[in-house]
């Protein structure tokens, strides 16, 4: 099969870019449907805020669970950095350390 460059139109920017021989030949390979919809700028900046952690404003994304527990073996309020599903126990961090290295000895 023969590629031949063609000019393709960026959705972000509407910049006319070159959809190079070589890289309709490695879309062909790699079994991709669609043409690229971006120029290289626009898609690097795509990457890089996909990529980016995200804003103080949304941390709420990156933070942990915290929910108040029982432990199932000494009775001690806890917070545990989950939450506890399927009637499973729930320790503390004393008694899942004492748990943890009787486990390996």
């Amino acid at each position: 099969m023969e590629f031949q460059d063609k000019v393709l139109t960026c959705i972000d920017c509407s910049a006319d870019f070159i959809f190079t021989a070589g890289e309709q030949l490695f879309f062909y390979d790699k079994q991709f449907k669609n043409q690229p919809k971006r120029c290289k700028a626009c898609k690097s900046k795509r990457v890089a805020v996909l990529t980016a952690p995200q804003a103080l404003g949304n941390a709420h994304h990156f933070s942990r669970v915290e929910t108040r527990a029982t432990c199932s073996q000494c009775g001690k309020e806890t917070t545990v950095p989950f939450r506890p599903t399927q009637n499973r126990p729930v320790f503390c961090r004393e008694c899942f350390t004492q748990k943890k290295s009787a486990a390996t000895a």
